[in-house]
């Protein structure tokens, strides 16, 4: 445990943004998951911009990398475009 009164405070600091980070993150797999069912449905536009949007905002507030928020965004349109053609 720490005794800096600075270091006290950074704790607190970095417990309250880890849970902030991680359900922010359990939301883009959340939203991904559902556009990804939304395939089909009329729905599927509206869901497909939320998961872009919540990937898009997580890397402009620093949660994901810019790079990863391009990587997941090309994956879903990847599996997106798939179960389109499959269907």
């Amino acid at each position: 445990m720490a005794n800096i009164k600075s270091q006290i405070k950074r704790n607190k600091q970095n417990a309250v943004d880890r849970e902030r980070n991680k359900a922010v993150k359990s939301e883009i797999r959340t939203r991904t998951k559902t556009a990804v069912a939304a395939v089909g449905a009329e729905n599927e536009e509206m869901a497909l911009r939320t998961a872009i949007k919540r990937i898009d905002k997580a890397a402009a507030k620093g949660i994901i990398h810019k790079n990863q928020a391009a990587n997941k965004k090309s994956g879903l349109m990847r599996r997106v475009n798939a179960l389109r053609t499959e269907a």
